[in-house]
């Protein structure tokens, strides 16, 4: 489809000559000879973009920007003006102008102009829509749970949107972080502005320093050219320190300092640099330990630690497996094209059974092979990841509906308190914060199903 230009000039012979030049070069073009005009052709075309005159008689150029600023801002406009009006199209232009053409002017200079303001418009709107699919994907909608632990997580989520705080994510690998992290921005003020995330566990130490602040041409060997770094990439937006605790100490004085002040100088430099930067750090360590090992500055967990938010591991949440999994499966079989309805009992019961030490991650790649090789419109256990199935003590791949269900829940639940137990060396107010229950609900629960608790705990 050719681009649509729309040429607006009382001198309604030139604005047909340019608008025919332009026909010459690949472009659809229309003359009109006023901004009246103009909006009547805006109403019913698709314009692609604007070149107006400056000065008309009643309505001009400046009058025809206004208008589309409202109706249509995502259209181009370029001004043409004599040279006496340069300075009212230059304001023009800070007013939200593309640029503007002098007269008389030669007609590859006008094709050139509105090429580059073509593609930045291209540009500017493959951007808004990646933002909006961003924002979807990153919707509230996305965090399936329904898990008292999980409900909780929404709720901290939605409470700390709307703020500027630091926030600290803590929770094992693949428990989904940046997903969170990334929720927090995309629904927070800052959701227009960048999200910059950086791995501070996959950059080595002498690299890190230069990837978070950046450098001049020279500051060492290989600085061939002055590089920005995350913290101002990130400027009025997010940054997301993932793996915060992998953190080298010798550079953990100057991110507290950047947080602190937001303040920092790019190595090299000693020019301060000033950013506006809200921070999202991650952690699957302890960071309390880390402090206790002289191996994490206490003042910067302090810093961090505002609002922190502990994400709970998807074997303290089994309600939600299969939730995600059937949330997954949809995603899946619609991109890969394929009709699958849903699990089998036996797929189901398998994944319900199994512990999921990678979480989240691991569940995901775990349905995203079995929509790849599942055969029929359902997939079976044996469409499942042999480590499922072979890791698995709740449940064998020929095991079916149970023939007693209270039975077999009695025993989930009793597997679930026993493993909560001998995590916690049998300490009965950790193991029900791991089994997100109150103390007294978990010592119920121990006398109904005669857990015996001692050395060993069975």
């Amino acid at each position: 489809m050719r681009p649509f230009v729309l040429v607006v000039d009382d001198e309604v012979r030139l604005a047909e000559v340019v608008s025919a030049a332009l026909a010459e070069r690949g472009f659809d073009g229309q003359a009109v000879g006023s901004v009246n005009e103009a909006l009547g052709v805006l109403n019913s075309s698709d314009v692609s973009l604007v070149l107006t005159d400056l000065r008309m008689p009643s309505l001009g150029g400046h009058d025809l920007l206004r208008r589309l600023q409202v109706l249509r801002p995502e259209i181009p406009v370029i001004i043409t003006t004599a040279y006496a009006s340069v300075r009212d199209a230059v304001d023009l232009v800070k007013q939200g102008a593309y640029d503007y053409i002098s007269k008389p002017f030669e007609i590859d200079d006008v094709i050139a102009t509105i090429e580059r303001a073509l593609k930045l418009g291209e540009a500017l709107e493959d951007n808004r829509r990646l933002r909006t699919e961003l924002e979807e994907k990153y919707s509230f909608d996305h965090l399936a749970g329904e898990s008292a632990s999980f409900r909780n997580v929404l709720r901290q989520i939605t409470e700390v949107c709307e703020s500027r705080a630091t926030v600290l994510l803590e929770g094992e690998s693949g428990t989904g972080k940046e997903l969170v992290a990334r929720a927090i921005h995309y629904n927070s003020p800052r959701r227009l502005r960048p999200f910059v995330a950086v791995n501070c566990a996959a950059i080595p130490e002498n690299l890190l320093e230069s990837e978070l602040f950046g450098h001049v041409k020279g500051a060492f060997t290989g600085a061939l050219a002055t590089r920005e770094g995350r913290f101002a990439a990130a400027d009025k937006g997010t940054l997301f320190l993932d793996e915060i605790g992998d953190m080298p100490l010798s550079i953990q004085a100057k991110v507290l300092r950047a947080i602190q002040e937001q303040t920092f100088e790019p190595i090299g430099s000693n020019k301060s640099v000033h950013v506006d930067v809200r921070i999202i750090a991650a952690t699957h360590k302890d960071l309390r330990r880390l402090i206790d090992a002289q191996e994490f500055r206490a003042d910067l967990y302090y810093r961090l630690n505002i609002f922190p938010i502990a994400l709970p591991p998807l074997r303290e949440r089994p309600g939600d497996i299969l939730l995600l999994a059937r949330q997954f499966l949809n995603s899946f079989a619609a991109d890969m094209g394929k009709r699958l309805i849903g699990f089998t009992p036996s797929a189901e019961a398998a994944m319900a059974g199994y512990s999921w030490p990678g979480n989240v991650r691991e569940l995901q790649n775990c349905v995203q092979r079995a929509v790849i090789v599942a055969r029929g419109n359902t997939i079976d256990v044996s469409d499942l990841s042999h480590y499922v199935v072979e890791g698995n003590s709740k449940c064998a791949p020929e095991v079916g509906l149970p023939n007693d269900l209270d039975a077999e829940l009695a025993r989930i639940e009793r597997n679930y308190i026993i493993e909560a137990l001998k995590e916690t060396n049998g300490v009965q107010v950790r193991a029900a914060e791991r089994l997100g229950i109150s103390e007294r609900s978990l010592w119920h629960r121990i006398k109904k199903l005669a857990i015996k608790i001692g050395h060993h705990v069975e």
